[in-house]
């Protein structure tokens, strides 16, 4: 069994143990996911099984899309709507849909975030969230992340009411958090917020509309036809730059054989994908550190053409 299950993630679980239980549908160890989502988060998880795992940390640098809502009028511990509440104050105003558009954009970008306090960022070699649960306040790194896009999912042009909701979709870098993207708005617009409700509708190449549950996973293994519904590990590098390589090439890409960067490749700085003509990745390279024009492989992922 190869390949990536884009699975979708239902509330009230961790990404753990969605892999957990899905280990013992699959009937398989080697299993992994990529990128962690809360437990109240629902929405595209990619698996990866058997030699898909050598890939998972791609599609865990790749974009994320996510379709959110921000609730105006209280902050929470956590940052979402499972928290205890930190502040409250009533919106007393009419908030026009321009101010709000205005606070999107102002937001798109690159960004500085600091990972809240309920977070599996580690600090001296301990997860946030273990602090955070003792009520140990500890001082958090700041990191800069990207935010693609940002659009307003509602039609209202004014917002009214003790709290305000409103939805939104967001194109974003690994590292972002929404749920401090809703706190930022909050700020913005100069109220406390937190993020009410969110689903990731992509991870790299994958969409919702691909995903699978648990049911399903389970109907589709009891017909024996799981491996229709795996996409294959390329799927997961379709938005690295390619190198293309002949068959003969290949017998020494798979057994870690230095290559000479091509023109078109030597500004490139990130890893690069060694295929076939026919699409098979072979192996993942990035620049040498010491022969300015080589490239030495970083992970060979077929030892055999297939």
């Amino acid at each position: 069994m190869e390949g990536i299950l884009p699975f979708l993630k239902p509330a009230g679980l961790t990404s753990h143990d969605c892999v957990f239980k899905l280990r013992k549908i699959l009937k398989t160890k080697k299993i992994g996911h990529t990128g962690t989502l809360d437990p109240d988060v629902t929405g595209v998880l990619p698996i990866c099984i058997g030699k898909a795992t050598k890939v998972a940390e791609y599609i865990t640098e790749a974009g994320k899309a996510y379709e959110g809502e921000v609730t105006i009028g209280f902050s929470t511990t956590t940052e979402d709507a499972s928290g205890d509440l930190v502040e409250k104050k009533f919106v007393n105003r009419t908030i026009q849909r321009e101010e709000i558009q205005k606070v999107l954009d102002s937001l798109t970008g690159e960004i500085e975030q600091t990972p809240p306090m309920f977070s599996a960022v580690k600090v001296g070699g301990v997860r946030l969230y273990e602090y955070a649960r003792k009520g140990i306040e500890v001082e958090r790194p700041t990191r800069k992340v990207k935010i693609y896009s940002i659009q307003l999912l509602d039609d209202r042009t004014e917002f009214t009411g003790e709290t305000i909701q409103f939805r939104f979709r967001v194109s974003c870098s690994k590292g972002t958090y929404i749920r401090t993207l809703a706190v930022m708005i909050g700020e913005c617009l100069g109220y406390p917020a937190h993020m009410s409700n969110l689903t990731r509708i992509q991870s790299a190449s994958y969409m919702l509309a691909d995903c699978l549950t648990f049911a399903e996973v389970e109907k589709i293994m009891e017909a024996g036809a799981i491996a229709t519904v795996l996409k294959p590990l390329e799927t997961a590098l379709s938005h690295l730059p390619k190198l293309l390589i002949n068959d003969k090439v290949a017998e020494k890409v798979k057994n870690g054989a230095l290559l000479q960067i091509p023109e078109h490749l030597k500004t490139t700085n990130g890893p690069i994908i060694a295929e076939t003509k026919d699409g098979l990745a072979i192996a993942i390279y990035a620049k040498h550190p010491n022969k300015p024009d080589l490239l030495k492989p970083v992970k060979v992922l077929r030892n055999e053409i297939e």
